[in-house]
């Protein structure tokens, strides 16, 4: 799921200000599919080494934290090994209760999921108490080892204007995206050749032998729905309880999916604009959504020539500072704020301050996230070599849906040149897996809507919750009884509710609220404890639901 590597490592995932998404295959790669992936040589991890962490929050969590080594290559057992970071948050209830090993990942793909294992005390009911649950940096992520990155300040400022409106501003932009694509040939060596989704796949069963399981449960929020359904279709038989929240198209990973983000982040960022309408006495922006939309088009275009917040912010990091609003309902308020004395005062200091707070931290190690995006969407499948296609696609969709269409582009382009050698995806096959719950929310624009529906299809027994019409992407987690205690419910006794027939979702629920910048409210916080691990978990799920990709 496309953002920019602000996003990323915002997360830990994946992806403030954003740039870069899904990418999907072009349909005739994408139908060019493999039912399975040849079987490697068995390969029997050693123990962990548990120990402490060094995260704070994982400590006063009491998590214990280690390393599972793996090969590099799997076809190569007795090759080049490397090491996976993992946390564990073992299980609270009797033995006689133990439910297994649950494993998160957040995103991406690049995001760091080592912080998830508190996911056992975020579930709500106690739903997640009988589980150990296990949180793990993917290869190439955060603390595992290597941790893969090219060019820690890429994202800084100073950037070509995002629409190629001229052919030097194009080819500015091809070099650039060329030069990335280089530099990370250079970082990752043979790293690049194994960084594919199925690579991940048998890690994920590399952990669960390390830990001495016959079934992993699992929760996986958008790019993780795709390693969890590529996972269930290779390993049905070691699939137990699986959560999948915004859930990818498996039919068009990745090139076309980039493009159906296009679409859908442009319809969003229409409907976030006329929520901004609706509290024209709290923004004064004027109670006209279309009228605002202008406003800031108006605004992106006299950035092109006069750069504000001492020429740092121009039409890129606008457009980047935007980007959120397209993702979830979280920060909607900031980003009117900003907009409001962008426009109203000429005060581009917010919009700054929303730009750094994604993209802020810069130099070495900075870019981990987005070059491993690049390495395991680059490599997963083909990518069109040809620049005219590019061009041609992203034109024409730009014409209709201008608001993010470029600057995705550019954040997928490294693929163009990328050095790993790419595969063939995996054909997602649910049919032997047993019941899984799925999620989205009706507007969902990183995942599109379609994709889940195709995900229920094609694992028969699967059931989808919708949040209808709602725009966040991986909203689970934030309040909403009606899904959050299905997900506990399920995860608590495997009980999912009934699957309907024909092509739609299974249950309606309410989706994540817009914000009320009218309403007030009143939080007091103690120094207890207690309270400092409830702000840990609201602040890892502010993490997650404001980098899932």
């Amino acid at each position: 799921m496309r953002r920019l590597s602000s996003v990323v490592a915002a997360a830990g995932l994946l992806a403030g200000s954003v740039a870069g998404g899904l990418a999907l295959a072009p349909s005739a790669q994408a139908t060019a599919t493999v039912a399975a992936q040849p079987a490697a040589p068995a390969y029997t991890p050693p123990p962990i080494a548990w120990g402490a962490c060094t995260n704070p929050t994982l400590v006063r969590f009491g998590a214990e934290c280690g390393m599972v080594t793996v090969p590099l290559d799997y076809a190569k057992p007795g090759g080049t090994k490397i090491k996976l970071a993992v946390s564990r948050l073992k299980h609270t209830t009797p033995d006689s209760q133990y439910q297994g090993i649950t494993l998160v990942n957040p995103g991406g793909p690049g995001g760091s999921g080592i912080i998830y294992s508190i996911f056992r005390d975020i579930v709500p009911n106690g739903g997640g108490q009988s589980y150990d649950w296990i949180g793990f940096d993917p290869r190439g992520v955060g603390s595992s080892q290597p941790s893969l990155t090219c060019d820690g300040n890429y994202f800084g400022y100073d950037r070509p204007y995002y629409v190629p409106v001229y052919p030097s501003v194009e080819q500015i932009w091809r070099n650039k995206t060329a030069r990335y694509a280089a530099d990370c040939a250079k970082a990752g060596g043979g790293l690049l050749d194994h960084m594919k989704t199925t690579d991940s796949v048998a890690d994920m069963e590399s952990i669960r032998a390390a830990l001495g399981e016959k079934k992993i449960n699992y929760l996986g929020f958008s790019y993780g729905t795709y390693l969890g359904q590529v996972y269930a279709t290779l390993h049905p038989d070691r699939v137990r309880r699986f959560v999948f929240d915004s859930n990818v198209d498996a039919r068009k990973v990745w090139y076309q999916a980039n493009l159906d983000q296009d679409v859908a982040f442009d319809a969003n960022i229409g409907i976030y604009f006329d929520w901004i309408a609706k509290y024209d006495s709290v923004y004064h922006l004027g109670n006209d959504g279309a009228a605002i939309e202008k406003t800031y088009y108006r605004v992106l275009n006299q950035l092109r020539a006069n750069p504000q917040a001492g020429g740092l912010i121009g039409p890129d990091e606008w457009t980047d500072a935007f980007l959120g609003a397209g993702y979830y309902v979280y920060g909607w308020e900031s980003t009117a704020e900003a907009f409001s004395k962008a426009v109203n005062q000429g005060d581009f200091s917010a919009i700054k301050d929303l730009y750094d707070s994604a993209n802020g931290v810069q130099g070495p190690g900075a870019d981990n996230g987005y070059a491993v995006y690049n390495a395991v969407q680059c490599t997963d499948t083909s990518w069109p070599k040809a620049w005219q296609k590019w061009k041609v696609d992203n034109w024409t969709i730009y014409g209709q849906h201008p608001f993010e269409t470029w600057s995705n582009a550019w954040y997928n382009a490294p693929c163009i040149t990328w050095a790993g050698k790419s595969g063939t995806p995996v054909t997602v096959d649910g049919s032997k897996a047993p019941p899984i719950l799925l999620i989205d929310e009706t507007h969902d624009a990183a995942t599109p809507y379609a994709g889940s529906l195709y995900t229920r299809r094609i694992f028969p027994k699967s059931v989808l919750i919708e949040g209808v019409g709602g725009t966040t992407h991986a909203g689970s987690f934030s309040g909403v009884a009606c899904t959050d205690d299905k997900i506990a419910a399920y995860f608590a006794t495997g009980a999912l509710p009934a699957r309907v027939s024909g092509n739609r979702s299974d249950v309606q629920c309410d989706p994540v609220p817009q914000p009320d910048p009218t309403a007030t409210t009143a939080l007091q916080r103690s120094a207890s404890p207690e309270t400092t691990k409830a702000m840990d978990m609201k602040a890892v799920l502010d993490q997650l639901h404001t980098s899932a990709r």
